[in-house]
């Protein structure tokens, strides 16, 4: 008896084997033919692919030595590019944290403040920042204020999407006993919602800052203000030195920006 259920076994084993081992291949196969119909269909002139290393050589010897001689230039505009990214975050705050409270689903008034703020949270990130930034240069003109609310209009859908799930994943009883108690609501987000998702809050505006200070170093390339305005302009007038410095400039912005990030979360979290 203990050996027909020891064969009975192998066999129900063997076919789950085959069967993963089955799809194993089938998956693959999928995958071998959507990366053949992508390659295939995508309009690639492989005489330049070939020869991009020389290209790499060739402007990697325009660029150096990196040209210092606009240096001021520079630095202010590396300012106006953590400007940009300072205020937008700021004005994301007042704009995400109301959507990101009625897209969670423990605290959204009805069903349809739920799909509202869900319908503005996939908006927000279903569009990039450089679009978002050519849609506002068209509304405003160039400039910061383009930059500001391209990057703001951005991380709605990031700091809005985290804050919500943050709200949905916190401890019920705090909230139900300020309930029994008849607490406004008000009162029972200030007191039990609120310091419940304080940690998670400046987690996630630090890190969307660091973000944002990535990201405005490009709007400059489609006229909405910061680092990218003079970069734009070195690489249409050859001026490849001065592009290694504004290259060289925006990494060390990143990194200054990194450690000031690192230094916040051990400090606030």
């Amino acid at each position: 008896m203990v050996d027909r259920a020891g064969a009975l076994a192998e066999r129900v084993w063997q076919r789950y084997d085959r069967r993963e081992r089955l799809i194993r291949y089938a998956v693959l196969l999928a995958t071998m033919m959507l990366v053949y119909w992508a390659v295939r269909d995508i309009d690639i002139f492989w005489p330049w692919v070939w020869d991009a290393p020389n290209q790499i050589s060739s402007l990697g010897a325009r660029m150096w030595p990196p040209d210092p001689s606009r240096l001021a230039a520079i630095v202010n505009a590396m300012l106006e590019t953590v400007h940009i990214a300072t205020l937008a975050t700021l004005l994301t705050i007042f704009v995400a944290l109301p959507v990101s409270y009625i897209a969670a689903q423990n605290t959204t008034p009805n069903r349809a403040c739920l799909w509202l703020g869900r319908f503005i949270l996939v908006s927000s990130r279903s569009v990039n920042t450089i679009i978002w930034a050519l849609l506002f240069v068209a509304i405003f003109g160039p400039g910061v204020l383009a930059g500001i609310l391209a990057i703001m209009c951005r991380s709605v859908g990031f700091i809005g999407k985290l804050m919500g799930e943050a709200i949905e994943e916190i401890d019920r009883r705090p909230v139900e006993a300020m309930q029994a108690t008849g607490a406004s609501k008000a009162k029972v987000i200030a007191y039990a919602v609120v310091p419940q998702v304080m940690p998670a809050f400046f987690a996630i505006v630090i890190l969307r800052w660091d973000i944002n200070i990535r990201e405005s170093t490009v709007l400059g390339l489609v006229g909405a203000g910061g680092i990218g305005v003079i970069l734009q302009g070195s690489i249409d007038t050859f001026a490849w030195p001065t592009v290694a410095t504004i290259l060289l400039s925006i990494i060390v912005l990143v990194l200054i920006g990194e450690a000031i990030t690192s230094l916040l979360r051990r400090r606030v979290i």
